[in-house]
């Protein structure tokens, strides 16, 4: 493990110690925790070659979760690849939100890996929701988690760009969730290889001012929300107030903006009227 926390740190890889001590549980297959317990055990040959390759790529700066194939999300193991964003702590802040008041129907707007739809469902006793992708890969990989978890009964997904994937349905929904593209494309330079140039591109940026699917969601999620029914989406920490005048504008109130862990802005909340 010494020569990949060397070769990490030796390509500046973040928390390169942290990650070596992964990649090695990973190919020994055992979990983190038990790792020193079986360190003192003989290595294969085969199980070197893998742990020497899983070095090599994350020196390349693909990340951990694409590696090992999963990533931790409040409390759950969720299935991850290229084609989806990996879950992110922040967005547990969405989810503690959507937690706080009840629900029984939800909708997910660009679902990717399910992660948000499927811990709500998880989490709240009868609750069913609908995930949307335009993504039929990203799709994949939410069917396979929703299977995983013994979801799948309760969830069902459909492709499609944000609405146009209930295209003919007339139901309405308790909650709408979303974490939409709102990386500006002048921000996308700044962003970490890992992140950058191995999550999907469509899921990070809407190539313009990172906005456009906050618009796109105002002007239809009315229609498709239950009288006291609630909208949260995830908003980049410089966005609130942009965001919040969108959801007010579209006759959304009340209209909150939540900060995460780190205090940043991070996501706007609104109810639809019951009257």
């Amino acid at each position: 493990m010494v020569l990949g926390i060397r070769a990490l740190n030796a390509a500046e890889v973040p928390d390169g110690a942290k990650d070596a001590r992964r990649l090695l549980a990973h190919a020994l297959t055992v979990e983190s925790g038990r790792l020193t317990l079986v360190l003192p055990d003989p290595v294969t040959p085969e199980q070197t070659a893998v742990f020497q390759n899983l070095i090599a790529r994350r020196a390349a700066r693909v990340p951990v979760s694409h590696l090992t194939g999963q990533r931790m999300f409040y409390g759950r193991t969720f299935c991850v690849s290229g084609d989806v964003l990996d879950p992110r702590p922040e967005t547990e802040t969405l989810i503690e939100a959507a937690l706080a008041q009840p629900f029984q129907r939800v909708l997910d707007l660009g679902t990717g890996s399910g992660c948000i739809l499927l811990t709500l469902v998880a989490e709240r006793d009868g609750a069913t929701g609908m995930g949307v992708d335009l993504s039929e890969a990203a799709l994949s990989v939410a069917v396979a988690n929703g299977r995983a978890l013994n979801l799948a009964h309760r969830v069902a997904f459909a492709q499609g760009s944000w609405f146009a994937a209930l295209q003919g349905s007339e139901e309405r929904f308790d909650l709408i969730v979303s974490n939409p593209p709102y990386i500006a494309a002048d921000e996308m330079a700044d962003l970490s290889p890992e992140v950058r140039d191995h999550e999907p591109r469509m899921a990070l940026t809407d190539e313009g001012d990172g906005l456009a699917a906050y618009r796109a969601i105002m002007a239809d999620a009315p229609e498709h929300m239950k009288p006291g029914g609630r909208l949260m989406v995830e908003i980049g920490p410089t966005q609130g107030a942009k965001v919040r005048a969108m959801m007010l504008a579209a006759g959304l109130a009340p209209v909150a903006v939540l900060r995460d862990m780190d205090g940043r802005d991070r996501v706007v909340l609104g109810g639809k009227p019951r009257v």
